[in-house]
Order: C-alpha cells, then structure tokens, then sequence
C-alpha cells in the first residue's frame, strides 16, 4: 500500500477506532491460528496487550470489549516463543510485560507476571553472560540484559534486589573509558552483522545507548542508598564469562562511574553530518567521521535513541553540561529532520514503526518534549504526528501483517495515542524510555 498521504486529514479519535479494529481482526486471526505467523511477530509478543491497555476504557464504542478479549486470547498462548529470557524477538521479558500491561485489563494476568519475573530474576542470578568479545544476548535490550532490566520496570516498580543482577553485569561491562568489554565477536562472515564484528554497537537497539538507557532506569529505582542482596540462588558461572571486579552492593559510585563511561564514550564518537545533524554511525569511529549525511535516523540508531539515552542518563545523574549537549544534538535533527529522507524503506513497518520509522522518532520527540520541555522536539513531534495521522490507512493494513510492539502497527498506535490521548506511558521502558 502506498504510504502517501489519505485525502482527508484524520483526527486522534480515529486512532482509537483504528486499534480497536485491529485488536479485533487480530483476535480473530489468533482463534483461527494464523496469527504470530509473520517475522517480528511472535506468540508472545507485548505489542497487542499494551495497545489493549492503552484503549481499554476508551470512548470509542467497543474498546473495553475488545481490549479485553484480546488480552484473553493473547494470554492463552503468550510464552509459547523461542525461549530465550530477552525483551523482543519472541523473549520471555517482552511476555511479562505483556502480562503487566495486560493485567490491567485482564487482573488474573498479574499472578502470572510475578511468577514469570521470579523466573527471569533466578535466570540473573545463576550468570551465563559473558564479559568480554559479547554477542547482543550478553548485553542489549532486544535479546539481553539490558532488555529484560527494562522489562522489569514497565507496569512495575521493581524492588531494588530484582535490577541488582542485571545492573551489576551492564555496570562490568563498562567499568573502563573505552568500553572494551562491548566490543563484539563472533560476527565475523555473518550475512547482516560482518560489518560489527570487532566493534562496539552504538544503538539502542543493540548498542551503548540501549545499555546506558538500563542503567539510567536501574540509578532511577535504585537511588542513593545500598541495594539489598538479590534473591539467593546457586551460582552456575557460564565457562565463556571471566571473573571482574563485581558493583557491589550500593547504586552509588560504582553505577555512576559505568554510566559516565557510557555516556562520554557515546559523546567521543558523535560527529556532524553533511546536512549539520550531529548523529552517529551504527559503530564506534575507526578513523575519521564518514563524510556524507546519514539516512538513518530512527529509535534504533542515529541521532534520535542517542541523544535520549544521553539527555536521560545525565538528566538522572545531574550532569546538567551533558544534558545541554544532548539537547542541542536532538535540536540539530528536530530543526533539519526531512520525511522524504530520512524515512526510507520497503516496507511500512520501516516507515511507519517504531523500531526505523516515524513512530520510533515521534516517542522520542514526545519524550523529549515532556521531560526536557525542548521546543524543537515539540515542533517534531507534531509533525511527526500528523504524518503519522495522515498515514492511519497505511498503518491498518500493517497490522494485517503484524500487531508487534517494535515493528508492527500496535507499536506505532501505541506512539500516537500516548504523545496525544495522554494514555498510560507506563509500557515506555521498552524503548529505553519514560
């Protein structure tokens, strides 16, 4: 379908119908078992129960009914994914936190959450990532740690002993300037991921910046004092993690230290682009900053999930220079962003998503509005906004493809009706952000 703009210009109140409509469609595909069939979309991911949170009790006839049948239904084979413990791409984190944000239309959800973080948690606790030559499963927010610490803070307040695990392994990981201990391996002739290997990932999605957005997240819940000792549990050291030098038992110094390691390593590798956009490339700098502007600016890379990641950290530290200076670089895209550019894809999920497109940026335009009250991320945002609104045709047929979170049509119904309807931002943390 065409991602051009609809004759008629369409109003928040629709996006609400939309959902509901989808929700709907997607039920009924699910009782039918074609549902969870397309890539990006498994059984358990958050995308339908955190959109059916965010529309439950809404004014649009039959939201309540269709919120709550399809958290039901979604519930009924949530889990059923790969296995693996990580936030996106079918992981356990991504199905508790449809079970949080799904128990608050669907309370009996709730027990089951609590059981299924007590999982992740004794999952923390007995090790097995490693510390050195990392893959993303070591350490990022799609499959890793990063992720399922995140995980823990949507819908929730996690008690301080849950992110102890997690933080002490993100906090290891950046206990030195240059941050060798991300740098990754084992991606070396890989069809997609051969430009990475031996580099460190700058992303959110896969990089420093998705790490320093769970360590912002852990210093927030955790606070000044000394963090109680974590569940205990037999320790089962994975043979591919060495033995560093461990937190220890306080959010102070030691966090702080990893998170400014983080942060000035992400700030040491920015540059200015051909169109004046101070951005970075997928990987830290080799050598001199590519010439040539860079297309991609999205949530996952580029100067959008960056510069959020540094404003956030440094704005839960008190590092007021530091959030001047990730201000101003969201100010160089927000005032020079072009749709026809920087939004680029074959599909609408790269358009229209939030993990590359226009969803993605306007989340993070709208965070930055709420929290840093930045005049040029409310002019994005509500650019970002109609575009989206525009689009809505285009954004319901996707979610006849996928109702993911990160690449579907819930996720960037999910980015409108928070920046507009004022819904719930509780389910935010799945972006790194708040």
């Amino acid at each position: 379908m065409p991602l051009t703009r609809d004759d008629a210009p369409h109003t928040n109140a629709d996006v609400a119908a939309v959902a509901v409509r989808l929700l709907d469609a997607w039920s009924a595909r699910r009782r039918e078992g074609t549902a969870g069939a397309t890539p990006g979309e498994h059984p358990g991911d958050p995308g339908v129960p955190v959109l059916a949170a965010l529309v439950h009790g809404a004014r649009t006839p039959g939201a309540e009914e269709s919120a709550a049948r399809a958290v039901a239904v979604w519930a009924g084979t949530a889990g059923r994914g790969p296995g693996h413990r990580g936030l996106y791409d079918g992981g356990l984190a991504g199905t508790l936190v449809g079970l949080r944000l799904g128990g608050l239309v669907q309370p009996r959800l709730l027990a089951v959450a609590d059981r299924l973080e007590d999982h992740l948690v004794r999952g923390a606790t007995a090790g097995g990532w490693r510390r050195e030559r990392v893959t993303f499963p070591d350490y990022d927010l799609i499959v890793g740690p990063g992720g399922i610490l995140l995980a823990l803070c949507a819908g929730a307040r996690p008690a301080p002993r849950r992110l102890r695990p997690f933080t002490e392994h993100l906090a290891l990981l950046c206990d030195t300037e240059q941050l060798p201990r991300l740098r990754t391996a084992g991606y070396a002739g890989h069809p997609h991921l051969d430009w990475l290997n031996g580099r460190i990932n700058t992303g959110m999605g896969h990089g420093v910046a998705g790490v320093t957005a769970a360590l912002t997240a852990a210093i927030r819940h955790l606070g000044p004092a000394p963090v109680p000792p974590a569940d205990p549990e037999p320790a089962q050291q994975s043979p591919h993690a060495d033995t560093g030098p461990a937190l220890g038992t306080g959010s102070g110094p030691a966090l702080r230290t990893a998170l400014r390691h983080a942060t000035g390593w992400l700030r040491r590798q920015s540059f200015v682009d051909a169109r004046a956009i101070r951005t970075w490339d997928g990987a830290g700098l080799d050598g001199p900053p590519p010439a040539g502007p860079r297309a991609r600016q999205a949530w996952c890379y580029g100067t959008p999930g960056v510069s959020w990641a540094l404003w956030d950290a440094a704005d839960a530290t008190g590092d007021q220079e530091t959030a001047a200076w990730a201000a101003a670089a969201f100010t160089t895209l927000a005032e020079r962003y072009d749709e026809g550019f920087h939004l680029y894809g074959d599909r609408p999920a790269d358009v229209l998503g939030l993990c590359h497109g226009a969803a993605g940026v306007l989340a993070v335009a709208d965070a930055f509005d709420r929290h840093a009250r930045l005049p040029a991320a409310a002019g994005l945002k509500e650019r970002l906004l109609a575009y989206v609104l525009d689009r809505l045709p285009a954004v319901e047929a996707l979610g006849g493809e996928s109702m993911a979170l990160l690449g579907g049509a819930a996720g960037s119904l999910c980015a409108v009706l928070t920046a507009t309807h004022g819904a719930s931002r509780a389910w935010l943390p799945c972006l790194g952000l708040r």
